[in-house]
């Protein structure tokens, strides 16, 4: 730093400090504590910050707490409405405790998601939240040789070494499929989002699989369809699943995304939901409570999720004591898009 901006820093955190009517000291754990002092005194100095328009000097603020106050997070997409959500909710806990986001996206691609932790890394973030936990076993060294504490949100793992907050999707999917078993369906298709590094939708297809299993239901090959995560290719698995001379009677979807393909491809193919057909989504997305008819899901809390992301991160970082593994609940949400199978299609 120089000695010009050393001294434009100082006078700058005197203003502050004079116009918040604090000492200089509370100012300065203010900016690189705010966990330290009451969120009162917090809004009274961000406001006095504001109004003198003071900018903290970051490579200072580094050098004397060795920490840079930034998180950094790797998610598959930003396609998905379901990441965008979480990472809203990401960053607006963490701006309220003095921490900045970088984002990058992998789409899928684990040998990008490590290029991208080594740059996050090598720009000196304090900690990564990773989308669930298929990740590249270099990536998992280059963290822990370089003491960088991570989180792995939007699965429940407690079998697993590494910190974690999600719902448990293998749970969350067995129950979506017992739900149109206990309306009485035998004939059940499933349409999932792509497996391959994504263990969320493999977990999802696991508890499927597993509650049809557990009824003695017996899944045809040509009955399960993964997907992309868009509308068209949804609608286009429906339409496969629909022309089938023997077609389920009930549909499991692994995204609600996948399900609201699914909905429009069996009204435009003449079918009548739930009557002709029934369909279960996941993730609960706004517009599924909209849909007419409206869609039956499983709800995950994804703005706790990945709230409780940064507060883990930014407790492991302040020396605080931390639980490793978090459940955060699903619930199955029943609307209008599911009932028993008709007499017929029995």
């Amino acid at each position: 730093m120089s000695l010009l901006t050393a001294r434009s820093s100082k006078q700058g955190i005197r203003a502050v400090a004079e116009r918040a009517g604090v000492s200089i000291a509370t100012v300065s754990r203010a900016i690189n504590k705010p966990e330290s002092v009451s969120a009162s005194l917090r809004a009274r100095i961000a406001q006095a910050i504001d109004a003198v328009g003071y900018i903290p000097h970051a490579p200072a603020r580094i050098l004397s707490s060795r920490r840079s106050r930034t998180l950094g997070a790797i998610v598959p997409t930003i396609d998905n409405t379901m990441f965008a959500r979480g990472i809203a909710s990401l960053q607006s806990y963490l701006s309220s405790v003095g921490y900045m986001l970088f984002l990058t996206t992998t789409g899928y691609d684990l040998d990008v998601e490590l290029q991208q932790a080594r740059n996050l890394v090598s720009r000196g973030v304090d900690g990564l939240v990773l989308r669930g936990d298929c990740h590249h076993d270099a990536l998992r060294k280059m963290l822990a040789d370089n003491a960088v504490p991570f989180i792995n949100v939007g699965i429940y793992r407690p079998d697993r070494p590494y910190p974690c907050v999600g719902t448990n999707n293998e749970a969350a999917a067995y129950r979506a499929a017992m739900h149109v078993i206990e309306l009485g369906h035998r004939r059940i298709g499933i349409v999932s989002a792509l497996q391959r590094n994504n263990d969320r939708a493999s977990a999802r297809v696991a508890g499927f699989r597993r509650a049809l299993a557990d009824s003695s239901i017996t899944l045809p090959p040509q009955w399960h369809v993964e997907v992309p995560y868009a509308l068209d290719d949804a609608r286009e698995a429906a339409r496969y699943l629909l022309s089938l001379e023997e077609r389920p009677t009930a549909v499991v979807c692994g995204n609600d995304v996948i399900a609201y393909g699914v909905l429009l491809e069996a009204e435009r193919s003449g079918f009548s939901v739930p009557r002709d057909l029934s369909v279960v989504g996941f993730d609960d997305l706004d517009w599924s409570r909209h849909l007419r008819p409206s869609l039956t899901t499983i709800h995950v809390p994804t703005g706790e999720t990945w709230q409780r992301a940064g507060e883990f991160l930014v407790r492991h970082l302040a020396g605080e004591q931390t639980i490793m593994h978090h459940e955060v609940y699903h619930s199955l949400v029943v609307r209008e898009s599911t009932a028993p199978p008709s007499r017929s299609a029995k």
